[in-house]
């Protein structure tokens, strides 16, 4: 049973969550991304909440700007800081009944979810017991990749529209054709489109685009332009980028926004690391192939569980 509320942070912003599973029970907190809500991990909230699966306590916050949760007009209210602050604040709210307050067991995550768990699990750690990425660059291999390589500032070439005044307008029209063309583009959606599924996601669109297109307008890591130098504009912090956590990246290897190189010398940065490489997966690869992601994510979750 999926459960739904509202959680009030100190700093102002309110998320809107979803959540599965028992109060007091040890936390497990899924992330979502572009052009997603929270509502794309309730399979994942049910599975994880039923005790032969762990009996974890499973929460999904919709990100700011999105859904109903608060959606600042201003872009530079999603730069990185305020989303990881987010998100810290919610475990913090979220685990206050749990065997280890003010840190989940993992933060598991997909797209912009990504973005900001790579970044709170470097500048916070203690936050988290591990870390389970679902297609969502490291920033230094994204940083690396968006300067020097023309394959990834191709596929990431869709960001610069993204961040065009206009772009909310654009994606809404004709029935969100172009948002559907970023699912149907990568992934035989026939296989598990549902129209009820499709009902899901064009309602939460409806509730307001801009929300998550500012997550794009407020950040650098985007390719360069005769007008922009998008990443090659930044330097980042070696702080930003090192992970000591034990970390599972779960990688569709057809996406084709996020290519599979992104992979490349991800260990230097995260020493304790496993790859699972899905080669029919693509971006989406937790619609095409839920039960074994799912299956993953156990088994991984299970394995340093039994370390307690």
């Amino acid at each position: 049973m999926i459960e739904t509320f509202f959680c009030p942070l100190p700093h102002g912003i309110t998320l809107s969550v979803r959540a599965a599973g028992q109060r007091g029970r040890p936390v497990l907190v899924f992330l979502h991304g572009f052009p997603e809500a929270a509502f794309v991990w309730d399979e994942a909230l049910a599975y994880f909440a039923q005790p032969q699966h762990g009996g974890w306590r499973c929460i999904a916050p919709n990100l700011r700007g999105y859904e109903r949760s608060s959606a600042p007009a201003d872009p530079q209210a999603y730069r990185a800081r305020h989303l990881v602050q987010d998100i810290a604040a919610l475990i913090d709210a979220v685990t206050f009944d749990s065997p280890t307050p003010g840190q989940v067991g993992a933060l598991v995550a997909h797209d912009w979810g990504g973005a900001i768990a790579w970044n709170l699990a470097a500048t916070q750690p203690q936050r988290l017991r591990q870390l389970v990425i679902l297609n969502a660059p490291h920033p230094g291999a994204f940083w690396r990749d968006l300067r020097q390589s023309p394959a990834q500032q191709a596929a990431s070439a869709y960001m610069n529209f993204l961040i065009r005044p206009d772009a909310a307008q654009r994606l809404a029209a004709d029935g969100y054709a172009q948002l559907w063309r970023f699912f149907k583009g990568m992934s035989d959606t026939s296989a598990w489109l549902t129209l009820a599924l499709q009902a899901q996601y064009e309602a939460v669109w409806a509730l307001g685009l801009q929300g998550g297109l500012n997550f794009y307008a407020a950040s650098p890591l985007r390719p360069p332009t005769a007008d922009d130098p998008g990443a090659a504009g930044v330097e980042l912090p070696d702080s930003l980028l090192h992970v000591s956590l034990p970390t599972l990246v779960i990688w569709g290897l057809r996406d084709q926004a996020l290519l599979p190189s992104l992979l490349d010398g991800l260990d230097a940065w995260v020493p304790d690391l496993r790859i699972e490489r899905l080669p029919e997966a693509s971006h989406w690869l937790l619609h095409e192939q839920p039960a074994q992601v799912m299956s993953l994510i156990e088994a991984y979750l299970m394995r340093h569980r039994l370390g307690d």
